[in-house]
Order: structure tokens, then sequence, then C-alpha cells
């Protein structure tokens, strides 16, 4: 049976984060892809202009809309701009009992605009972070969580997804994409287990929406997985080779997106791994 999956984000006009991201993810994985919007965002490959936040009970409305009628399979939660939609996420995801919740706790967009009002960062930690199955924070983000430093070494990795993991969501793969090297590497940890999951990094500048995009492909490959750490490690492995193929593209003067078809459309040339 082929998933619906349901993205609860914000837009992206360029197409290669956000909601359109999602949805580019969920198709090529496989998943028929469904969207509420939290936030019309006026932004390119080179940075935000403008946002645009939608009222709390009209995403209550799209939300409610869809799953009357719609069996959904998973949710991914990206950007949540506000307190106040914030609380009505989670309010009508547990009404409507959401299931498998991959929540990507978007703050700043890659050009270092800030996406999330200060004051929604303790509601996302302590309204939204319970109910996730999943959490896919990067350093930066850990650290406003846990309201401390970013952690800056693998060990530090460790340590602060034992403590996001106290949040209360079921689980959490802690992204170590700004630590420095020829690897990335990324912790998923499970309550009991905790497993290490280092990627090269591709050298390119088209790294737009590379977390929209990761947190979705684990949305869309759940459903489809024995298990959450084979969901992970399939959507790393996809994401991995939309990087390398994203200089294929031709988007933007800034951070370009990553390529979401690189399996359905004609072969690019493969870019050099760093060592």
């Amino acid at each position: 049976m082929i998933p619906n999956v349901l993205t609860i984000a914000g837009t992206d006009p360029s197409g290669g984060a956000g909601i359109q991201a999602d949805l580019k993810t969920f198709s090529a994985l496989g998943a028929y892809g469904m969207s509420v919007v939290t936030a019309l965002v006026a932004q390119n490959t080179q940075g935000v202009a403008r946002i645009l936040h939608l009222p709390p009970d009209f995403v209550a409305a799209q939300i409610d809309t869809l799953f009357a009628d719609v069996r959904v399979d998973a949710v991914k939660i990206g950007m949540i701009d506000t307190a106040e939609v914030a609380t009505v996420v989670a309010e009508r995801l547990l009404h409507h009992n959401a299931d498998v919740v991959i929540l990507d706790p978007v703050m700043v967009a890659k050009s270092g605009d800030r996406l999330l009002a200060a004051e929604a960062i303790d509601v996302l930690r302590t309204v939204l972070l319970p109910l996730a199955t999943l959490i896919t924070p990067n350093l930066p983000e850990a650290g406003v969580l846990l309201d401390c430093a970013p952690p800056d070494s693998p060990d530090a990795m460790e340590d602060a997804a034992r403590a996001l993991y106290e949040l209360g969501p079921r689980g959490v793969l802690l992204k170590g994409g700004h630590l420095t090297g020829g690897t990335s590497p990324d912790i998923l940890f499970d309550g009991d287990s905790l497993t290490s999951l280092p990627a090269m990094r591709i050298r390119t500048r088209n790294s737009h929406g590379t977390g929209c995009t990761l947190s979705a492909a684990i949305a869309a490959l759940r459903p489809q997985r024995s298990s959450m750490a084979e969901a992970v490690a399939d959507a790393k492995s996809y994401l991995t080779r939309a990087l390398q193929e994203s200089d294929a593209l031709d988007v933007g003067q800034g951070h370009g997106p990553v390529h979401h078809f690189h399996a359905l459309w004609a072969p690019a040339k493969t870019k050099e791994i760093s060592a």
C-alpha cells in the first residue's frame, strides 16, 4: 500500500526547502504527499525577505479537514513559527491520534534568517517534542532546545542526544553537520541503544533544505520500513545522493537545493566525496 504522508510546515517559493521540498521528497520515495501550511515565506536561495503568519484556527482547520477524509500514515512537522501555531498543531495531532510524527525543529534558515519566534521555543520544547516519534535537530538547534552551548564533539553529541530524549520524544536523531572534518556524524538514540551514523561530506554549495529533506525522507520511509533505524539509514543514503547530484541543478545565486529527483531524472555526473 502506498503510504499517505503529511507535511506541516512553511513554504519556500524557490522549491528547495519547506513544504515544496517535503512534497518532492515524498514523491521521490514512493509516498503520496499532502500538506498543511503554517506560514507563507517569501524567500529564495539567498535569504528570507518576509514571513506571513497564518491564523492558528486556519492551521487547525487544514489539519481537521484532511484527517476527516484521508488516512495519514506519517506526519512530518517542519517550520512552526509561533507559540499559538505550535500549540494548535499539537492539540489537533493528539486529537486525531497521529502515530508516526517526525519533528524537525526548524529555527534558522540556511541563510541565517530566524524562522521561529523566541516565545515559541518553550512551547516547541514542552508541547511538540513529547508528541514526536523522532526529532531531528542539528547542533545549534539542540543547543537552543537544551538551553546550553551546542555540542561540539561526538562525545558531547551523545550526551546531548540523551538529554534531548529526556524532553519526551520517543527517539532522537542528532545531526552533526556543523562539526568540522571529512565526515558528518549523526547520532540516533531510542532510549536504549545509541547508534553513530557517519556520512561523507559532499563538496557543494547546494545545501538549501537538507534538514527538511532528511526529515521528510524519514517520514516517507518509516511506513515502508520495518524499523525507525532502517528508515533513518535509507533516508540518509537518499540525502547523500541528492547532495552528490545537486550540481546538476542551476537554481539561484545562494545556497541552491539538493537534487530530490536524482534517481528519476536523467543521470548527472556524480560529485567527488571528500576524504
